[in-house]
């Protein structure tokens, strides 16, 4: 059984807009418990069948966050600059929005409109078709009377107006194409599940990556600070002790760090770009996630074997169950061509008239160019037939043909089930992989500031060897224990926005309803937000955007 574990953002997370973000302390425990998901025995027929996901209840005590210990380093809340448009928001109200809004949604939306069209459609198949016109014969020179076997010479005018019900279906026709859309209608509606699905993964993965750049930005931030008072302290140095090389050593990585405290603050707004353009917000906007940029979720246990997470997998997928919809109508095309000489062609029509459309109106006629003679007239001719196309062989080749393409969609499935088992492979690989490294990452942090603290403070200490007066630490190897300091900043954020990240991927892997963290089970209180867009840019609602009337 697969066992899965959801973790609540705590409503502290949204008290405050920027917390200032304690790095470099042990580890805490999570919150929570684990609960057993059991796996489904059938195969779910809609999306609202698909077992739930175990959560645990929100906890605004605990929240889902790791408890801060002592800290070790304070990072301040990254700034924004005075022409920013800020824009607060959490992680909650962010997958609330990617329920709705992405365009990913929206077209897969339309598709099922157009699916339900196709289903009306073939259930009306044996309704007839209405028509209403006139037609007007004029017939010049002779023409043979069929009755007395003589050419007759008169001119004459025929005029019938009116309207008739036609029809011309093949019974097996009627009966199965209602069945054949019923089976892609509920493709369109697995596909919508999978749309949102995919969405909730696409939002997850840009709200994570603005995270890290926003985190690695105020490392950057921080180090530029300690990196300046290295500066200071070098150059405060005697001659006699160190070089004025080694000053120009430390200006130089000050240099470099404000550089990469500029390039993460790029990272930070082209993240915000990617995240608006997903939620359809306002591209302007720098996105200020309220949780802090530390934080780590928990979804999925990562010490989830693979034989319990397949068959979840294997069961949940809604592309699965898509394919298996178009399997399925695909059988149905294949019983349609079989019955397809067994059961009639049905026609309704007219007489006397061009394809005999009318079949009830006013008729009227004369000689030359006189309509003289009016009455009213009906015509009904109702045909039952029986078709082999080919002589049969035409048919024989029908169900050829349905079969192949019924083959082809049984290989869709089956590639798609391949696709999803490695997926679920790939997700837990890169989930136990980030579980690790948080941890690793944590203990370099804590090690890179440590050695830079220590080295920082030997510069000011002096011992003698001989007669010659040294200090503790060069400078030069402080600013290499800086340099260090910063990539194992970079490396801490980079590492938890990743298992974050994974514990989507592998949630998205295992199939489960972007809907279950959207509404059932947020990780957190929502939070309002401005979703209007600039006037430049078209408004957004909810599904499809309304076709052209």
């Amino acid at each position: 059984m697969a066992r899965l574990v959801a973790m609540s953002l705590g409503l502290a997370l949204v008290a405050v807009p920027s917390p200032a973000v304690t790095l470099g302390g042990p580890p805490a425990t999570r919150a929570g418990q684990e609960i057993p998901t059991p796996v489904p025995s059938r195969i779910p027929e809609t999306p609202g069948d698909l077992p739930p996901p175990p959560v645990i209840p929100h906890s605004p005590a605990t929240g889902g966050v790791r408890q801060a210990p002592p800290p070790l380093v304070q990072l301040d809340p990254a700034p924004s600059a005075a022409t920013d448009l800020r824009f607060p928001i959490n992680l909650a109200t962010a997958l609330r929005l990617a329920d709705a809004r992405p365009l990913v949604v929206a077209a897969a939306q339309a598709g099922t409109w157009v699916a339900e069209a196709k289903l009306a459609r073939a259930k009306v198949l044996w309704v007839p078709q209405l028509n209403l016109g006139a037609n007007y014969i004029r017939h010049d020179g002779g023409g043979p009377d069929f009755n007395k076997g003589i050419l007759t010479a008169p001119s004459v005018n025929f005029f019938y107006g009116g309207g008739g019900l036609v029809q011309n279906v093949a019974l097996t026709d009627v009966y199965f194409e209602p069945l054949v859309a019923r089976r892609e209608l509920d493709s369109t509606h697995w596909d919508v599940q999978a749309a949102k699905n995919d969405a909730l993964m696409m939002v997850a993965d840009a709200y994570f990556a603005v995270h890290r750049a926003r985190g690695s930005y105020a490392g950057a931030l921080y180090c530029v600070g300690r990196g300046r008072d290295l500066v200071e302290r070098v150059d405060r140095l005697s001659g006699d002790l160190v070089p004025r090389v080694e000053v120009d050593r430390a200006r130089n990585m000050l240099a470099d760090l404000q550089q990469r405290a500029t390039s993460d603050r790029e990272a930070w707004r082209v993240g915000s770009a990617d995240l608006t353009q997903v939620l359809r917000l306002d591209p302007r906007a720098v996105v200020e996630p309220l949780e802090p940029d530390h934080l780590q979720l928990t979804l999925v246990d990562p010490a989830r074997g693979l034989d319990e997470l397949m068959p979840v997998a294997l069961t949940n997928r809604p592309e699965l169950a898509s394919h298996r919809a178009m399997v399925a109508a695909a059988e149905e095309r294949i019983r349609r061509e079989k019955g397809r000489p067994m059961l009639p062609r049905v026609r309704i029509n007219g007489f006397q008239t061009p394809y005999e459309q009318i079949q009830a109106g006013i008729f009227g006629m004369g000689p030359n160019s006189s309509l003289d003679q009016w009455s009213g007239r009906f015509d009904f001719s109702v045909q039952p037939l029986w078709e082999l196309e080919g002589m049969g062989l035409g048919n024989l080749a029908r169900i050829k043909e349905q079969r192949g393409e019924q083959s082809r969609e049984i290989i869709d499935l089956l590639a798609t089930q391949d696709r999803v088992a490695a997926d679920v492979t790939r997700a837990q690989a890169r989930l136990q992989s980030a579980a690790a490294r948080v941890t690793q990452a944590d203990r370099a942090l804590r090690t890179a500031i440590i050695t830079f603290d220590g080295t920082y403070e030997g510069l000011s200490q002096t011992s003698r060897f001989g007669d010659v007066l040294v200090l503790v630490n060069r400078p030069s190897e402080a600013v290499f224990a800086l340099k260090l300091l910063k990539l194992a900043i970079d490396e801490y954020f980079a590492t938890v926005a990743e298992h974050n990240r994974a514990q989507f991927e592998l949630f998205h892997a295992l199939g489960y309803p972007a809907r279950e963290l959207a509404e059932l089970a947020p990780p957190g209180d929502l939070v309002p937000v401005d979703t209007s867009r600039p006037d430049y840019l078209p408004p957004v609602g909810n599904g499809p955007p309304p076709a052209t009337r």
